[in-house]
């Protein structure tokens, strides 16, 4: 079997000193349509040939590794690549490793609530993306501390703890003093109790990729601040995911430097696989030489994938509710029914000295139909309480208030 290897890195931090390369991709005659992009890894029996610009560099034969470093660190872009690769390359005749890092982002697995997962107004606030992927597990927070490893097979060699021995028998090579272990959750652990890293996996009807984490350098402080519920009360078969706690490779061998520690991954790979490799820097964002990438990552950002493929749910909350005018105070219960992102019903019970129920039920009913957005339900909140006046208001713009922050 042959072995491609890409290696994923920002343009403007000094992972490694090379040219930027474009690859030519040959596929088969399905993918003729295609051959005249810039880059392409061969389908076809000839090899891969690799191009800078105009002028031909050396032809790259069939048995050859590949070391791709792209240029990006948008998470949408780089798990776009991963479905662009999955797609077009023959893993039943080449192995494919990416390594790649990402600015600060939250992914979730394909089959999770992000309500449950993570703390939707502290990334607003932040400017942190959130993203789901296509391979199920748990959540991750991702920085330019974080390095992450997909390793591509076919669904015939598809061995996870095979794959996590490159990582720990790299570690080991290059500092014998860390202790790191892959365990039977498929996570790393550093010392026998610090995560370093964590694993999900993709299975296709004959393709398979498998994919983790490597926290070399992350912010503890905003992996802490995002990776935290959004929403209380919520009931949902939603794969969940299962606190660990984390350390990164830094605090333990101070010296481990980028380059180095990719070195040794590629090295340990092609030991491994018994491959070999070369490096080329490509770019995900150039459509000419990946088509259809912009396209999955436009997909990977809407709404619609992201919040709108969230497993069935149902939530149920108490609202503290208090009238700054008259210092009353008192509790109401929340119960909203969410499927595809929508709520499907809700309830609010107030006590009827505090808010009329004809106004509890009528936000009730305006909530119904639309996403459980917070954007979107605060307009439909906002036109309902200017319908009122008075102490009704004030108390249905309370209650509205409260309903919006359960929203996330």
């Amino acid at each position: 079997m042959e072995f491609l290897v890409f290696v994923f890195v920002s343009h403007c931090c000094s992972w490694i000193d090379v040219r930027y390369l474009e690859v030519r991709v040959c596929l088969k005659d399905a993918m003729m349509s295609h051959v005249r992009r810039t880059w392409s890894l061969g389908r076809n029996r000839s090899g891969v040939s690799c191009r800078t610009g105009s002028a031909s560099i050396a032809t790259c034969s069939g048995d050859a590794a590949l070391v791709l470093l792209s240029r990006s660190n948008d998470v949408f872009q780089n798990l776009a690549l991963e479905d662009w690769i999955e797609a077009n390359v023959d893993l039943q005749r080449r192995g494919v490793l990416l390594l790649w890092r990402n600015r600060p982002a939250v992914v979730i697995g394909r089959h999770q609530n992000p309500w449950a997962e993570c703390h939707l107004p502290a990334m607003r606030g932040g400017g942190v993306p959130l993203a789901r992927r296509r391979s199920g597990g748990g959540t991750v927070f991702h920085d330019l501390g974080n390095l992450n490893l997909t390793f591509f097979s076919s669904k015939t060699s598809y061995d996870r703890r095979r794959n996590l021995k490159v990582v720990t028998e790299a570690l080991r090579q290059l500092r014998p003093a860390l202790d790191v272990r892959a365990t039977d959750r498929f996570d790393i652990l550093l010392n026998g109790h610090f995560k370093i890293s964590g694993s999900a996996a993709r299975l296709s009807r004959k393709s398979s990729y498998h994919h983790c984490t490597l926290l070399h350098s992350a912010d503890h402080s905003a992996l802490a601040n995002v990776l935290r519920p959004s929403c209380p009360g919520i009931q949902s078969n939603a794969t969940p995911s299962v606190p660990s706690p984390v350390a990164n490779l830094l605090d333990h061998a101070p010296t481990l430097q980028w380059e180095e520690l990719l070195d040794a991954l590629v090295r340990q790979y092609n030991a491994e696989f018994s491959s070999s490799s070369s490096s080329i820097t490509v770019d995900p964002a150039d459509e000419a030489a990946f088509p259809g990438v912009a396209a999955a990552a436009a997909e990977l950002r809407s709404w619609d994938w992201t919040f709108g493929r969230t497993p069935k749910f149902r939530v149920e909350t108490v609202l503290q509710l208090a009238d700054e005018r008259t210092a009353a105070r008192c509790s109401a219960r929340l119960q909203v029914e969410v499927k595809g992102g929508v709520v499907e019903s809700c309830r609010l019970d107030v006590p009827a000295d505090w808010l009329p129920p004809r106004l509890s039920g009528e936000l009730s009913g305006v909530l119904v139909g639309g996403r459980f957005c917070r954007h979107r339900a605060a307009a439909a909140v906002t036109e309902l309480t200017r319908s009122e006046s008075g102490e009704a208001r004030s108390r249905l713009k309370e209650l509205g208030d409260a309903v919006l922050t359960a929203m996330g």
